[in-house]
């Protein structure tokens, strides 16, 4: 009797092995994720308990102990060990301390290109219990002063390739601002945080400046272009940073891996994931100062990477867990209307595999979101009411995604009035109004249209003149590259005679960007941007079918 049990057994499970690979291919992996993820809340919960609030800085300061000549950033061929950047870090903080009336909790804006002083300022500052906001290294102008004021900092310090962006806006700088650049010579108004740290300490800086008496006090503010608007300051916590920081070891990275980061560090993806992450698994990151497609290999063959970290246009770090963690929704979005859509009862609907939706999450005690620095208005916006019952609130991410039979995640498109181009949001208002300075225009409306073969959406302008004003393509190619990052300037202007508008008086956007940018489809005059004749030209076919064949670059 005992034989065919054992049989019936056998054939029992061979047959769960085989639904378990036809129904739930990714099962095991899946569950050895969870598994982590909850030996890793676990293992925090028991750092709190105990009354040791653990940050990445403490983990830093471990790594650094335990392995001092391991080498924790390689850049341009330099070798900079854990042991190096903890000394380095150490003369900042010193620097500062003796230099600065910073205190505990202050706010330091921190504005420079991915290099390894990048690092050194900011753990130094973390040192001192500094808050760090990080500033995208490509705004400039209004908006740079923008986000500087926005976080309120006591101290600002800039890249020497980046000193000339804030020399620009120094006369308009709030009134106790300080500003350090990392440079020996400096304009008159700036401190050269370089000859400083020549003479600095590079011992120890005691604890007591930086322990954390909560894990959701703010560690870092990373800026966001939102949906509307310019940039805001998104608060990190060091509870948000420890958890982004286990990224790369939830994953299955180890110490022994070579981390390639070619994200710019002012994204949380690059500081965040990509510099915690290496923190977290005592590992190696090669650190680029910015993407190489022709440098890529080169430097993976010469440093023996074994792991690229990227970013694209499709999902960005999201791993659908029903019952527990990461949990998302889909819902039916209105392109043209530009808002959620809601039956007759009020409430949202989840939309089919393979259909784009809205990506919305959950907010509550366990997945809190801590908002922006500054106006609640920017914080309120994010949020969503009432999606499938009374009383519910879900943070809306303003990214469209769909969502494969497989469960997989893809990106499909920004929402509201932003679209991403070369990995970053760009927000249309922000670009529209540095058009409307221009004296001869009358109205700009800024949105994002498709190019064969690139991912996200490349900006264009549709722009309408003041009467009896001619339109100066010069002054407007000098406008935006004055005002805005390259990466957000308007590559296709199209001249409207009149802008057409929806009943709250807001320019309508689908049908432009239905339309494109095909001079076989538009009547209007079309242009596009021109950087080697430093102006706008006009769009024509043989033009149009370079762009469509790839034979221009964007």
């Amino acid at each position: 009797m005992l034989l065919p049990w054992i049989s019936g057994l056998g054939a029992g499970m061979a047959l769960l092995h085989l639904l378990q690979k036809l129904l739930f291919p990714y099962f095991w992996k899946d569950l050895w994720f969870l598994l982590k993820v909850i030996r890793c809340g676990i293992r925090i919960e028991l750092y709190r308990r105990k009354g040791e609030l653990v940050t990445v800085l403490d983990k830093f300061l471990s790594q650094a102990q335990k392995q001092p000549r391991k080498p924790f950033i390689v850049y341009e061929g330099d070798i900079y060990t854990y042991e190096d950047v903890d000394r380095r870090s150490s003369r900042v903080a010193h620097a500062f301390l003796n230099h600065s009336a910073l205190e505990k909790g202050d706010t330091v804006a921190l504005l420079m290109s991915n290099e390894p002083d990048f690092v050194h300022v900011w753990f130094g500052l973390a040192k001192l219990g500094c808050v760090v906001a990080f500033l995208n290294s490509n705004i400039r102008s209004t908006s740079l002063l923008h986000c500087i004021r926005s976080c309120e900092p006591r101290a600002l310090v800039v890249g020497a390739d980046l000193l000339e962006a804030v020399e620009e806006i120094l006369p308009s700088l709030p009134e106790g601002i300080s500003v350090w650049a990392v440079k020996d010579s400096v304009p008159r108004g700036v401190i050269s945080l370089k000859e400083k740290l020549s003479t600095a300490s590079d011992k120890p800086v005691p604890r007591s400046h930086h322990v954390a008496s909560n894990l959701k006090t703010p560690s870092l503010y990373i800026f966001t272009s939102g949906t509307t608007g310019l940039p805001k300051a998104a608060v990190i916590t060091q509870l948000q940073a420890l958890k982004g920081a286990a990224g790369l070891w939830a994953f299955g990275c180890t110490s022994d891996d070579i981390i390639y980061i070619t994200l710019p560090l002012y994204h949380s993806s690059g500081a965040i994931l990509g510099i915690g992450g290496c923190i977290e698994l005592g590992a190696t990151c090669v650190l680029k100062k910015k993407f190489s497609a022709s440098q890529f290999w080169n430097d993976c063959k010469k440093y023996n990477v074994t792991v690229f970290q990227y970013i694209g246009e499709i999902c960005r770090y999201l791993c659908k867990q029903p019952k527990l963690f990461f949990t998302f929704d889909l819902i039916k979005y209105d392109f043209q209307k530009d808002e959620p859509i809601r039956n007759e009862q009020g409430w949202c609907s989840h939309v089919k595999k393979g259909e784009p939706g809205l990506l919305i999450s959950r907010v509550n005690e366990k997945n809190p979101f801590f908002g922006y620095v500054g106006n609640k208005k920017h914080t309120e916006k994010k949020l969503l009411c009432d999606v499938f019952k009374k009383g519910d609130v879900y943070f809306n991410t303003g990214d469209l995604m769909v969502q494969d039979h497989e469960n997989f995640l893809y990106f499909h498109d920004r929402i509201g009035d932003t679209f991403r181009w070369k990995g970053e949001n760009i927000a249309t208002t922000e670009v529209a109004d540095i058009i409307g300075m221009l004296d001869f225009i009358q109205e700009s409306n800024v949105y994002g249209v498709a190019v064969p073969d690139c991912e996200g959406k490349t900006g264009m302008a549709s722009i309408t003149l003041k009467p009896n004003k001619s339109l100066d393509l010069e002054k407007v190619y000098e406008q935006v590259v004055t005002f805005l990052p390259a990466y957000a300037c308007p590559r296709f202007l199209r001249i409207q005679e009149k802008m057409e508008t929806t009943g709250t008086f807001k320019p309508k956007k689908f049908q432009l960007v239905q339309e494109g940018f095909s001079p076989l489809k538009i009547s209007d005059p079309l242009y596009f941007m021109d950087n080697l004749k430093k102006t706008y030209v006009p769009l024509t076919k043989e033009l149009y079918d370079q762009i469509m064949l790839g034979e221009i670059k964007l």
